[in-house]
């Protein structure tokens, strides 16, 4: 993790919201990042992995939902819906598609960090239930913080 807390992405094309969330969110001790279109967003990712992505479903290239359907083909980064769009139908395709959390604008500063905090919590507990990952001569104890090649 970069930041005290993490990094984080936010994939937004409203100036207005990443100047209202990016000092807020650094100061609660996070490194923030920002993109404006989808594209960008995965090109971000691939290059420079966030702790957590905050994304807006309008985004001028492609629907926030794809964004989602693409980092989900590679990657288990918790992510953050924060949109306009409030219709049943529109939050439940997001989280069927891998979002982690849907939350509509405006939000408060307060809730959105207690909403990140939420979603890290429960990586955390997964990483944590799974003590140990094996594959063929390699192993690795998370908890141990030891990583083993053929026994050693």
């Amino acid at each position: 993790m970069s930041g005290a807390l993490g990094r984080l992405l936010i994939v937004d094309d409203e100036p207005q919201i990443v100047r209202a969330l990016t000092p807020a969110l650094a100061a609660a001790g996070f490194t923030v990042s920002a993109a404006v279109s989808g594209e960008t967003a995965l090109g971000q990712l691939a290059g420079e992995p966030s702790d957590l992505v905050i994304v807006d479903l309008g985004l001028p290239d492609m629907d926030g939902k794809e964004v989602i359907q693409r980092i989900r083909e590679w990657s288990d980064t918790p992510i953050i819906v924060l949109s306009a769009r409030d219709l049943e139908s529109e939050k439940i395709a997001a989280l069927d598609l891998g979002a982690d959390d849907f939350v509509n604008k405006p939000v408060g500063v307060g809730e959105l960090l207690a909403r990140i905090r939420a979603v890290m919590r429960g990586r955390e507990r997964r990483f944590s239930a799974q003590p140990k990952f094996r594959y063929g001569g390699l192993e690795i104890n998370f908890p141990a913080r030891r990583v083993l090649v053929e026994g050693e």
